[in-house]
Parts: structure tokens; C-alpha cells; sequence
């Protein structure tokens, strides 16, 4: 079984147990809409050319839903539109363009984050919109053409080596071997980190299995170098069984105590990744274990694989290359730069022992030769 940190599951459904005789305070055309679109989302039916199919995650579903049911409330409130597939080609360009400039803002004023992710997700139920009506016969434009996807990337809280040391040794015991654990694996947390069980690990804890079903990309097992025997200790302590959870934590409530630690062990300044050390959470630790194995790791490959990746780009976002150090050596320098003098003298040493060799045989001839007349002579003279 796989633990649901978030009850995204639960939500969901109890969400769609509410609304079985519609959203309420938008439209029945949009409730309408909204609610097959969602249907066919839960089964992996009419996605989009391009996107992955199979039916979509419970986190997914959420986010959907909500994001939709705003579309709806924001396009009637401005343009007085009933049912959002309505909206005119302008209208949709001019509404993202407001949100990005912060001319339409949250209820609190303030301004929409990452305004690319509600773009993506309004592009994909346009998609949607369209290949359900071909199957009718109709032909619904692409009005989605000149919206920009391109998203930018949230700040982050980066701690080096010796912060993250800094906040073991004045953090609390079950503290001090979460924070080397996230650290070590760079795991994804809450999700991956909260399934990982005793049985889990392998070779005296010097290894762990990050199982298939509980990843969000595939399964791995990675080597444990900067935690395991605290582990090891840590799993002794609490008398722990091979089908228990290791981290049974509430997630709010870790991200919670990791902020207060950040800002009393290293102040609220800002790190270099632009986000302050009072905001860190469990999830800025993936993005610190990727700049700390970085420079370690000989294979971009395998570096991959120890996070769950399958695309390269994934590495610049994570790392966004904070800790890098030109690692050059004057060996390199003398490969680089003397690779063609020494090439030349190896080709000079071959043409040397070509000649030699060339020498030596003729040599051998003439002593073969003199040989050959010295025993003519010896059986002439015995004559």
C-alpha cells in the first residue's frame, strides 16, 4: 500500500461525491464540462496528442478541479461568459497577460505565482475541448496558440555541506538522521520519503529501495553514503520491524519545525538560491542533495538515476549549478596542451624504430651471408 501524505485520494473523492448534482456557484454548462472533462482525466480518455497518457494522479485531479472551477468564476466575473469555452481568443490572451502583470490578483492583492502552470493546465482542457468535438464532426479553432508556457522557476533555499552540518548538530535526534536521510538520498518528500519501510533498506542500511509503486517516476536503489549508520542506530532505538515505516511524520508539521530551526541556527537572510533560510522546507533538501553529488557523480547517467530522473534538463533545475568549482587539475592542462608535442614524438620514436629495425635486417643478411662463405672456405680448405 501506498501512503497518501496529502489524502489527496480522500479529498478527491469526497469532492466528487459533493458535487454529483453540480459544482455549485458557476454555471451548469461549465459544471457540466468541468465534471466530463474530469471523468475522462480518471479514465486516461481523449488526452491531448503529446501528453502522456493513462489516467491522471489523484494530486492531478485536484489541481484540475480547482483550477477549472477559477477559470469559470473569473471568465463570467470579467466577461460575463456562461460556459468558458465560450471565451474569445483576446479575451484568453489578454486574461493570462493580466495575471502575469499582477493586473488580476489573489483575493488577498497579492499576485498569482507561477501563472504558466494555470496556462498549461487551461491549454490541455482546450485540447481536450477540441478532440471531443471531432469525434462529433466539429472543428473547434486552437485559440490557445499564442498563450506563453514558459514558467519561471520558483526560489529555493540552497545550504552547503557545512549548513546542513550546522542545522544536524542543533536539531532534535529524530531531526538530526530525517534531515541527513533527505540530504543523503536527495528523495522526494513527502511522498517517497514517508513509504520507505525497514525492509527497504539493504547491506546494514548502506543501501535503500525506493520502490517502484511508490515513486513518482520508477523505481531505485541507491548507495546510503552520509547517513546509514545513523540509521542503522536510529531504526535500533525504536525497535522498529521490517514492515514499519521509517518516517511516520506529518508533513506540515516537519516543514513547520525545519523553518524555525533555519532561522535560529542560520538567521533570515537569504540563501543564493533567492529564498530565505526561515522558509525551508523538506523539499529544498532535493535540490541541495542534487548541488552536493553533482560534482561527485563521473556519469550523468547514473546521477539520474539516484534522483529519479529521466531527462538531463532536470539536473540544471535542481542545481542550478549553486556549489560548482572548477575542478581542473594542471595534469588536465598538461594532457590538453602537450597532447600534440607528444603525439609528434611518439610518431618520431615509430619512424626511429622502423629505421632500426630496417638496419637490423640488413645487418642479419650480411652476418647470414658471411656465415654462408666462411663454411665454403672451411670445407675447402678440409679438402
Amino acid at each position: 500500500m501506498k501512503l497518501d501524505p496529502y489524502k489527496h485520494e480522500e479529498k478527491y473523492l469526497k469532492w466528487k461525491e459533493k458535487v454529483k448534482s453540480g459544482i455549485s456557484k458557476i454555471s451548469k454548462e461549465d459544471s457540466q464540462i468541468i465534471l466530463d472533462y474530469l471523468t475522462d482525466m480518471e479514465r486516461g480518455v481523449n488526452i491531448s496528442q503529446g501528453s502522456i497518457k493513462g489516467p491522471r494522479s489523484f494530486i492531478r485531479l485536484n489541481t484540475l478541479r480547482t483550477r477549472l472551477v477559477f477559470f469559470s468564476k473569473k471568465f463570467y466575473s470579467m466577461y460575463k461568459i456562461k460556459k468558458m469555452t465560450d471565451i474569445k481568443e483576446e479575451e484568453l490572451v489578454g486574461f493570462f497577460s493580466d495575471m502575469k502583470n499582477g493586473n488580476i490578483k489573489r483575493e488577498n492583492g497579492e499576485r498569482y505565482k507561477s501563472v504558466a502552470t494555470y496556462t498549461k493546465i487551461f491549454k490541455a482542457f482546450w485540447h481536450w475541448h477540441q478532440k471531443t468535438n471531432r469525434k462529433k464532426g466539429i472543428e473547434v479553432p486552437d485559440i490557445t496558440l499564442d498563450l506563453d508556457t514558459k514558467q519561471d522557476k520558483p526560489d529555493w533555499v540552497y545550504l552547503t555541506e557545512e549548513q546542513v552540518k550546522e542545522l544536524c548538530d542543533n536539531a532534535t535526534y529524530d531531526y538530526r538522521v530525517l534531515i541527513m536521510f533527505l540530504f543523503d538520498t536527495g528523495i522526494r518528500a513527502p511522498t517517497e520519503l514517508m513509504n520507505i519501510k525497514v525492509s527497504d533498506f539493504f547491506n546494514e542500511c548502506k543501501e535503500v529501495q525506493i520502490r517502484e509503486e511508490t515513486s513518482k517516476t520508477f523505481g531505485r536503489r541507491i548507495k546510503l553514503m552520509l547517513c546509514s549508520q545513523l540509521l542503522k542506530e536510529f531504526i535500533k532505538k525504536n525497535n522498529l520491524k521490517p514492515e514499519d515505516y521509517v518516517f511516520t511524520i506529518t508533513p506540515s508539521i516537519t516543514n513547520q519545525y525545519l523553518k524555525r530551526l533555519a532561522k535560529r541556527v542560520l538567521g533570515d537572510g537569504q540563501s543564493e538560491a533567492g529564498q530565505r533560510y526561515s522558509d525551508l522546507s523538506m523539499y529544498d533538501f532535493r535540490h541541495c542533495a542534487c548541488c552536493y553529488w553533482l560534482p561527485r557523480y563521473k556519469s550523468e547517467s547514473a546521477l539520474k538515476y539516484r534522483f529519479g530522473w529521466k531527462k538531463s534538463d532536470k539536473i540544471h533545475y535542481y542545481s542550478e549549478l549553486l556549489g560548482m568549482k572548477d575542478t581542473i587539475s594542471e595534469e588536465d592542462i598538461l594532457i590538453d596542451v602537450t597532447k600534440t608535442e607528444i603525439e609528434k614524438r611518439l610518431e618520431k620514436s615509430e619512424k626511429e624504430k622502423e629505421i632500426m629495425q630496417e638496419k637490423m635486417k640488413v645487418m642479419e643478411e650480411q652476418m647470414n651471408k658471411m656465415i654462408e662463405l666462411t663454411t665454403k672456405l672451411d670445407e675447402r680448405i678440409r679438402k
